[in-house]
């Protein structure tokens, strides 16, 4: 523990004035006032105020800001009081300490209005005195350092907190590092598993990468050197919190991820910077997209620099800051490096009248303090909590529910985002947004403060590109997961269909319990395993039909049944597909009697069913083909690519369209036409005006007096279609019109 002398002499150190009674007063009464009390490591209470005090000594604060910090917990968690406070060290520690005391732990998880009125009192604090805010910095940042005693809940707590509020603050007041260190201690805690994954990889990289920071470093020194510039060259590795950050928000890997090393070249004058910009642009490619001036546009924060990124040795992309020595220094401790706290209109700091300051300081604090005043015309303490969270994170949005939730997700968001952050059930079931009141597409970016609203259906069958729409990886997981859960179902239910149809062509009765006795002995699990194995093809109805139907003295089922493409009467409960009685279907000296067929809906329908090119449209007799882990391939019953299937399991399938709500479906058509001015444009108004959609045209034979030309066209059924036929066919212009199958 810091001895007393030892805190005295860092601050004369750097301001020789300071009141060296009063900080002794200050650690004197602090240690007396704490006495025997212990944190929950076991070191004496004291050490924490002295270790937040020694925090402040790095900013080079006052010596007053020095004895707060010393002092600040004895009102709280002492005997001692405001108005014996305001005796012994006056007025002005008396607030800084009072003020620090109404800040009681903050619950942002709950956000019951208690918890929020004390975050308001933390921010009226603040903008009474600057000083306020710092102190509370430098005390969270000695308990993030200290987490570690703390218990789990404590832990998760503080450093939600952490990342919320004192994070984003320390940012807004261009305190940088100790942003990065708070942000640091809190994404160790809150995520354990991907702090030490970053860690150890970086770790790695740094074992491989051995010296390249340097070589770097040397050769951008040298090169300002050869030019005449005095530059300090600096190289550093970037912190694990923000390396997972970029890794999270571009959903990319660590591998991915070339520019994890910083370098900072620090020079005398502005003009050296420009000057340290060309040399560096000059000798190295440039990474497009990644130059940023904020020398001539400086940050709200003051923060100055110029940042660029180009490909240095080893071809490795370097990130390098550019600034002179007083831009470092503003860099390193923001609004403290311009002691705001010892200017004269900040002296009669309370009481002060907040509005006064609004449109007239553009400093960091003046900032804090206009928005701080805008925030206190909320209606009430949650209200205030959740503007003032919209202010703080520029890099994150906040949206809300029609119940008035938060929800924080990183910029780039869509509705869909937004669903899961909810819950994963919503996002599942969603099939449209609402944003503030007005429909738009899924896809749209959410921005700060809209109330967004969604719409849900339990029968919702999510479309695949859905997945593209999603930015956080909480939204992309549940997605494939809910694809593959859904997948799966299809397949078991195709293979429960398929199942209980063939032992119903048999006069056997289908059970749940016959196939879960079955599954063991062909490999799998549970019933559903393999009745979904059965829908996708991996498994042969005979192995498990020898399964179900064990034959007396051990003969294989193979030799007492075989299968006849026979399927019996069916309906799945959701309504997915379903099985009729259809008349015999005579192919290729095949004869199905009496046989069922599997009905065949629209080319939407999100079933294991496949439509193979060539084209089949309502009114064609088609088949359906077993195809191992696809489900069902569909072909029109004329199709020459049959011919490779013959040895596979066909089932018959039959058309269930809705009248009520017609499809589109795609067919082939093959158009022979003279060559004449204007036939193309007659071809194309017979299929418009008859109702047709044209989608592809190929001129696929042309000679001297014709072409042959192949049409995709999309068509509601056969008999539109033989009407488009025959309305080709009467035109002068066209020779030949027939269909075309693959």
């Amino acid at each position: 523990m810091m001895r007393q002398y030892e805190l005295v002499e860092r601050v004369l150190k750097y301001d020789p004035k300071a009141n060296e009674a009063l900080l002794n007063r200050a650690y004197v009464y602090a240690m007396k006032a704490h006495g025997n009390q212990k944190r929950a490591s076991g070191a004496p209470y004291f050490s924490h105020p002295l270790e937040v005090a020694a925090i402040l000594t790095e900013l080079k604060l006052d010596d007053a800001t020095i004895a707060t910090a010393l002092l600040h917990d004895v009102i709280e968690d002492t005997d001692a009081t405001r108005t014996e406070i305001d005796q012994m060290f006056g007025p002005e520690i008396g607030s800084l300490v009072d003020g620090l005391t109404k800040i009681k732990r903050l619950d942002l998880v709950s956000k019951r209005a208690e918890q929020a009125e004390n975050f308001r009192k933390l921010l009226i604090a603040i903008s009474s005195d600057i000083r306020v805010l710092l102190v509370k910095l430098a005390d969270r940042l000695h308990n993030m350092r200290t987490l570690e005693h703390m218990k789990p809940e404590s832990r998760q707590r503080n450093s939600e907190e952490t990342l919320d509020i004192y994070a984003p603050l320390a940012g807004m007041m261009g305190m940088q590092a100790l942003r990065e260190e708070l942000e640091d201690h809190a994404f160790r805690w809150l995520h354990p598993e991907a702090y030490e994954a970053v860690t150890e990889r970086l770790t790695d990289m740094r074992q491989r990468n051995r010296g390249l920071v340097e070589e770097i470093r040397q050769a951008i020194a040298r090169k300002c050197a050869d030019a005449g510039i005095h530059a300090e060259t600096t190289g550093r590795e970037k912190k694990p919190y923000a390396i997972w950050r970029k890794m999270d928000n571009k959903q990319i890997s660590l591998e991915q991820l070339s520019d994890i090393y910083g370098f900072r070249v620090i020079v005398d004058t502005i003009e050296d910077c420009y000057r340290a910009l060309g040399i560096v642009h000059t000798t190295w490619s440039t990474v497009p997209g990644r130059f940023k001036d904020y020398i001539s546009a400086p940050k709200r924060n003051n923060y100055q620099s110029i940042h660029t990124t180009v490909y240095g040795p080893r071809h490795q992309r370097v990130e390098l800051q550019i600034r002179t020595h007083e831009m470092q220094h503003t860099a390193e401790f923001g609004i403290a490096a311009h002691a705001l706290y010892k200017d004269h209109q900040y002296q009669a700091a309370n009481g002060h009248d907040l509005e006064a300051d609004e449109g007239g300081d553009d400093s960091p604090y003046g900032r804090l303090r206009a928005m701080i005043s805008s925030l206190l015309e909320a209606a009430n303490p949650e209200e205030f909590l959740e503007h003032t969270k919209l202010e703080l994170f520029h890099d994150q949005v906040f949206c809300f529910t029609p119940k008035g939730r938060l929800i924080a997700l990183p910029r780039g968001a869509t509705p869909l985002d937004f669903a899961y952050a909810v819950h994963t059930d919503i996002g599942n079931e969603a099939i449209a947004a609402y944003i503030n009141g007005r429909h738009v597409p899924i896809d749209t970016h959410l921005r700060n403060g809209d109330e967004v609203v969604i719409e849900t259906s339990k029968n919702h069958v999510r479309p695949a590109a859905w997945e593209a729409f999603a930015v956080t990886g909480r939204a992309r997981a549940a997605i494939r997961r809910a694809a593959r859960e859904a997948d799966r179902k299809r397949f078991t239910e195709l293979g429960r269909q398929l199942v209980s149809s063939t032992l119903a062509g048999m006069e056997i009765d289908y059970s749940e319990e016959k196939v879960k006795t079955a599954a063991p002995k062909l490999g799998y699990k549970t019933a559903e395993e393999l009745l979904a194995a059965v829908g996708r093809n991996d498994v042969a109805l005979n192995d498990i039909l020898g399964a179900l139907v064990p034959q007396s003295g051990g003969a294989p089922a193979e030799e007492s049944y075989k299968p006849s493409r026979r399927f019996g009467r069916a309906q799945a409960q959701d309504g997915w597909f379903n099985i009729e009685k259809v008349q015999s279907l005579k192919f290729r000296s095949s004869e199905i009697d009496n046989t069922t067929a599997i009905s065949i809906g629209g080319p939407s329908q999100e079933l294991p069913v496949r439509f193979e090119p060539g084209g089949a449209v309502p009114g064609d007799r088609i088949v359906g083909v077993m195809a191992p882990g696809e489900g069902i391939r569909v072909f029109q019953i004329h199709s020459p690519r049959l011919k490779a299937y013959e040895e596979a399991h066909w089932i018959d399938a039959t058309w269930d369209i809705d009248p009520e709500h017609p499809q589109r479906f795609p067919a082939r058509i093959s158009v022979t036409a003279v060559n004449a001015p204007g036939s193309l444009a007659e071809i194309a108004k017979i299929i418009g005006e008859t109702g047709g959609n044209i989608d592809n045209i190929k001129m696929a034979k042309r000679a001297a007096d014709f072409t042959v030309m192949h049409i995709e066209l999309e068509v509601f059924d056969l008999v539109h279609l033989n009407h488009i036929i025959a309305g080709l066919r009467a035109k002068p212009a066209v020779a030949k019109v027939e269909r075309l199958f693959e």
